[in-house]
């Protein structure tokens, strides 16, 4: 089946593009304070690493303006200036190079310093997010909803997109995050319905790592499946190198990411034999470790009710019985490993495989 994706313009933020039909790149944004330039180069190194394309630096003070010449001169990936209420530090992040500026709608202020805002990142030749979040509306559309509804995000997007096209700027990427994911949804749906500008999907303020994983998931995830969005973050009140994994992991599962392991296990049950949990876990710590980027997936099972199957329909599997698990690869048996085995195995079977080999199929033992 072919996957739905919605159209929407490019936009280019340094060397990635966003939108357009491109590979919907994963964002995220560096906690350390942007004036102390060698500690947010090497969070941005860190995020890089983890596999951001894109990463943005917050702006609250003169001294970060100041110093956005020197991280984005020593940045790995594009830097985008994340700028509020102080309109002259977007104009300084532009003529320090940046690659992108974030406005939120909500405090940018007056509309002739958003216009000067519009016009030097137009002789720039850089794109602005008009960057809606659910904590920070407009006054007036505030008190017409009584609350931010999506219809409230929609409307403030809506307003700047105007006054950007008035001014004879369209290189616009959108967000309108919520922290309510139904709200964040529908508020996406809508601006997605309505233009063709690519958009920035997240759930904003969406908790903790546990809590934010499962919000993002659910809020990014079904958008992406009904082909909406171009690029993500994840917001997660922890280490902003877990956002980037939490990306790659969400864009994963709908088969939307960069090459990689996919594995596949037995959920908790009392059919399972063996240890398939330690194996399972440290098969994981491994293949995150290696960074593979081979695209196949990889089937852990631990019982003969889903096992072969599982095991027969991945690239790579194995079906834990008493002791040792049969060894597939593309839908054959080709051995039998002890189960003290098995992790060893399976990492140097990943190491191994090339996509024109077939395998030999080898006897099963009655």
């Amino acid at each position: 089946m072919e996957r739905p994706r919605r159209y929407s313009r490019p936009v280019h933020v340094g060397d990635v593009q966003i939108g357009g039909g491109a590979p919907i790149s994963v964002q995220s944004m560096t906690t350390s304070k942007t004036h102390d330039v060698e500690a947010t180069l090497a969070e941005i190194t860190r995020l890089a690493e983890a596999g951001a394309d894109i990463v943005r630096v917050a702006v609250p003070r003169p001294e970060d303006a100041d110093a956005l010449a020197d991280v984005v001169q020593g940045a790995p990936v594009p830097i985008v200036a994340d700028i509020h209420f102080n309109y002259s530090y977007a104009l300084q992040a532009i003529e320090a190079g940046i690659a992108k500026v974030r406005i939120n709608p909500g405090n940018i202020g007056k509309e002739e310093w958003e216009r000067e805002v519009l016009l030097a990142a137009k002789e720039a030749g850089i794109p602005i997010r008009i960057g809606v979040n659910s904590g920070s509306l407009e006054k007036d559309i505030l008190d017409k909803y009584g609350y931010p509804q999506p219809e409230a995000l929609f409307e403030s997007a809506m307003r700047h997109i105007e006054i950007c096209n008035k001014h004879g700027f369209e290189d616009i990427v959108i967000s309108v995050k919520h922290s309510d994911v139904f709200f964040m949804i529908q508020a996406y749906r809508m601006v997605a319905e309505r233009t063709d500008y690519p958009l920035h999907l997240g759930v904003t303020e969406s908790g903790t790592a546990s809590t934010g994983t499962v919000k993002s998931s659910i809020g990014i995830g079904a958008l992406l499946a009904d082909g909406i969005g171009d690029t993500i973050r994840v917001s997660l009140a922890t280490d902003s190198v877990k956002e980037v994994e939490v990306g790659h992991q969400i864009l994963k599962s709908l088969r939307l990411g960069r090459p990689g392991v996919n594995i596949v296990a037995c959920p908790t049950c009392g059919r399972l034999t063996g240890d398939l949990f330690t194996i399972v876990e440290e098969v994981e710590q491994a293949v995150n470790a290696r960074k593979f980027e081979k695209d196949l997936t990889v089937a852990l099972m631990g019982c003969a009710v889903n096992g072969p199957g599982e095991a027969q329909g991945a690239d790579l599997g194995i079906s834990l019985g008493r002791g040792r698990a049969h060894l597939f690869k593309r839908g054959k048996v080709v051995g039998t490993v002890p189960e003290e085995d098995i992790v060893e195995t399976v990492l140097q079977a990943i190491e191994d495989w090339t996509e024109d080999e077939e395998p030999e199929a080898v006897a099963e033992e009655a």
